[in-house]
């Protein structure tokens, strides 16, 4: 597997635009073959983002002292608990069959399949990292409160990094499949 720096990329790259071109974001709503399992595809990535969102502002809304520590353990525990559950599953079932799917429809697209699976890879290292400082969070709310802000200082600083990289990572991954399965009229 070739592997990608996503912190260098600026979007998908060019020579992986191929059907991108044919096939623009705009246009996409009015395709025939946009179907409705694109749409809940597409709709678990706008989920990803706002889950993400809700994490960092539980996060901020703690540390400016905007809500209560009991509130913020809370809250954590369930939107952290979804962001990373749903995340995990979502890009295993691509990786398993998805992926797999979209290679034999058009083999034109295995650099770019690798470089979505290079992205899973750095996708669960950020999750890693937002599950050990959330858990931390919640643990010493309970046993040290006074050691909870610099965990959330931590975590906050995580899903910065992971908003930032969903939105580059999930903008790609749309570029590149969704021409694919309007092409082939997959999915539909």
């Amino acid at each position: 597997m070739t592997q990608y720096n996503i912190d260098q990329r600026g979007g998908l790259p060019i020579e992986m635009q191929t059907l991108l071109r044919d096939y623009p974001r705009e246009a996409w709503p009015d395709h025939p073959n946009f179907a409705r399992q694109i749409q809940n595809w597409m709709g678990a990535h706008q989920m990803f983002r706002q889950l993400s969102g809700l994490v960092k502002d539980t996060t901020e809304s703690y540390l400016d002292a905007d809500s209560s520590l009991d509130g913020f353990a809370e809250k954590l525990g369930v939107y952290g608990n979804l962001l990373v559950r749903n995340l995990h599953g979502h890009h295993h079932w691509e990786d398993h069959n998805f992926f797999p799917e979209l290679m034999q429809a058009d083999a034109r697209f295995e650099h770019g399949l690798d470089m979505l699976e290079s992205d899973h890879v750095v996708l669960d290292t950020l999750l890693d990292d937002i599950t050990g400082s959330a858990n931390r969070a919640i643990k010493l709310s309970h046993l040290d409160p006074s050691q909870v802000k610099d965990e959330a200082g931590a975590l906050h600083g995580s899903v910065e990094k992971l908003e930032g990289f969903l939105a580059r990572h999930l903008s790609d991954e749309e570029d590149l499949i969704v021409p694919i399965l309007l092409h082939h009229k997959l999915r539909g």
